[in-house]
C-alpha cells in the first residue's frame, strides 16, 4: 500500500476552490470514487484523514471544498457565517457540489462510472442535496447531517441509494425531520436506510466533539458502527 495525496484547484463560476484527494498508487487503473463534504468549519484535517482512510480501502478519497480555497472558520459564529448563505441558498449550493462532481471526474484515478458522496453535519445535508439534484452517482451517505428539504427541489427524482446515520439524541434534528425526510425519499423513489443511534447526540463521528450544552458530543461506538456501515454500504453501490 502506497497512499499518495495532494490538492487540486477548481472553480465554481469565479470562486477558486481547493480540494484534496488521496489514492492508493499500489492499484492500477482507475477505482471508485466517495466524495467527502465538510462540516460548518470548511475543509479541515477531519476531511482530509476521511480521504486517506477510503484511499486505505480501494477509493479515490476526495474531500471538496465548499467554501472556497483556504477558508476555514475559527468559532461557531465564523462556521455559521460560512454555512448560512448555502443554507439561505440551496441552488447556489447544489451549484457548488456539481461543481466538485465535476472536478473529481477530471482526474486520472477516477472510475466515473462508480461515484459515491459522503458527508459529516453540513456535509450530510450536502451529500444529500447532491442525490437530490438527480446527479448521476450511485449513492450518498449522511453522518449527523441536517436534514431539511430544498424548497427548490420540491420533487425530486433522486438516482442515488441513499443511507443516512444519525443520533436518536441530536438536537439540532429532531425526530420529525427524521420521518420527514423518510417520506420524501420513499416518494422520490429512492432505495433509502436510516440508522438511529441511541443514547448519541450530534457530531458522534468528531473526536473533539465535547459539548453537551451545545448538543454536539463524540460516541466512540456509534462512531465506529456508523464508519463499519458506511464500509458495508459502499461495496454493495460500488460494486462493477
Amino acid at each position: 500500500m502506497s497512499i499518495i495525496s495532494n490538492t487540486v484547484g477548481y472553480l465554481d463560476g469565479e470562486t477558486v476552490l481547493e480540494g484534496f484527494f488521496a489514492y492508493d498508487d499500489a492499484i492500477h487503473g482507475q477505482r471508485p470514487v466517495v466524495l467527502i463534504h465538510h462540516a460548518w468549519g470548511g475543509r479541515d484535517d477531519f476531511v482530509a484523514e476521511k480521504a486517506v482512510k477510503l484511499a486505505e480501502l480501494g477509493y479515490l478519497g476526495f474531500a471538496t471544498d465548499l467554501y472556497g480555497k483556504g477558508v476555514l472558520g475559527t468559532s461557531n459564529e465564523q462556521n455559521a457565517g460560512l454555512m448560512q448563505p448555502f443554507m439561505a441558498d440551496r441552488a447556489k449550493l447544489q451549484k457548488r457540489l456539481l461543481a466538485a462532481l465535476a472536478a473529481v471526474k477530471l482526474l486520472p484515478w477516477a472510475d466515473n462510472r462508480r461515484i459515491a458522496a459522503i458527508g459529516f453535519c453540513f456535509g450530510g445535508l450536502c451529500a444529500l442535496d447532491l442525490a437530490r439534484t438527480g446527479a448521476d452517482i450511485r449513492g450518498v451517505v449522511s453522518f449527523h447531517g441536517l436534514l431539511g428539504s430544498p424548497a427548490n427541489i420540491p420533487v425530486p427524482k433522486i438516482k442515488a441509494r441513499v443511507l443516512v446515520l444519525h443520533g436518536h439524541d441530536d438536537p439540532m434534528v429532531r425526530p420529525e425531520q427524521v420521518l420527514a425526510l423518510q417520506t420524501e425519499l420513499t416518494l422520490a423513489g429512492a432505495d433509502w436506510q436510516v440508522h438511529s443511534y441511541g443514547n448519541t447526540m450530534h457530531a458522534f463521528t468528531n473526536p473533539v466533539a465535547n459539548n453537551p450544552d451545545f448538543g454536539t458530543v463524540y460516541q466512540p461506538v456509534a462512531n465506529r458502527r456508523s464508519w463499519q456501515s458506511m464500509q458495508n454500504f459502499l461495496a454493495e453501490t460500488l460494486a462493477d
